[in-house]
């Protein structure tokens, strides 16, 4: 009779980096990212798609709609969990070590997009660069796989054109930057006007203007591009809803403290 293989660490912390990067309608064993997964760790699609129902078990976004998840199991994956939430920077920037590793390159070359202008940094700074830059990148596809790879304005579905944006700013608070109830996906222009607090977001999730913008309403700009947007609510996020906290500091001391000329 063969032997169980038990789950390891590095095993679980790939199956969670996964879970936050995959909608949860698409936790099923014919995704290709479960399908990859499951390769570069022989484990078989199945058994991954358990151990991502297993992590939905013990998400409170799952527990307070009532879907429980696969709860047998969850106590292997509840420390990978409370690990991600009490030390958020640490265990994404491990997993996409692992993660690289498994994939048979370094970090540095799979991030190379992200990483081209940092040649000239020297010790400590590289570090801390890379870090940054690997975990920046690792929260864009959390939240554009929240928002199921949409703005969350205009519906926009292109990638390229999408961005990740901060509500409370990446420099204002270590503990939520990789949180992604602290980013909403949002096409290039909605993303500069709510980081410059042009646009604002109010906690019933609808799109509130500021004083310069409408100042502005007479332009063609304003008609094309903003006139129907005020009041209107964003798209709704796939997991993780904009905390509301985070909403009320973007408002309080983010927008409207522009003027435009």
């Amino acid at each position: 009779m063969a032997s169980i293989r038990l789950w390891t660490r590095e095993e679980l912390i790939l199956t969670f980096n996964l879970y936050l990067k995959i909608p949860f309608g698409k936790m099923h064993s014919r995704n290709k990212d479960i399908i990859d997964l499951a390769s570069l760790i022989d484990r078989t699609p199945d058994s991954i798609s358990f151990r991502l129902g297993n992590f939905a078990s013990v998400d409170p976004f799952h527990i307070n709609r009532g879907i429980g998840g696969l709860k047998n199991g969850m106590n292997q994956v509840k420390p990978i969990w409370d690990e991600f939430f009490n030390n958020q920077e640490e265990l994404i920037f491990l997993s996409e070590q692992i993660l690289a590793q498994k994939e048979k390159t370094s970090i540095e070359k799979k991030f190379e997009d992200v990483l081209f202008d940092i040649k000239d940094l020297k010790g400590q700074d590289v570090i801390r660069a890379v870090k940054t830059r690997v975990n920046q990148s690792a929260f864009r596809q959390m939240v554009l796989s929240n928002y199921n790879y949409k703005c969350a304005i205009t519906g926009i579905d292109i990638p390229e054109l999408l961005l990740a944006s901060h509500i409370m700013p990446w420099s204002k608070s270590e503990e939520h930057r990789l949180n992604p109830e602290n980013g909403v996906c949002f096409s290039a222009l909605y993303d500069k006007a709510f980081d410059k607090g042009l646009i604002g977001i109010n906690t019933n999730h609808e799109i509130m203007f500021s004083d310069s913008i409408k100042k502005k309403k007479e332009t063609e700009f304003y008609i094309r591009y903003f006139s129907s947007l005020e009041n209107q609510k964003i798209n709704v996020a796939q997991k993780y809803l904009p905390r509301k906290e985070f909403l009320e500091y973007h408002l309080d001391t983010i927008f409207n403290k522009q003027i435009i000329l």
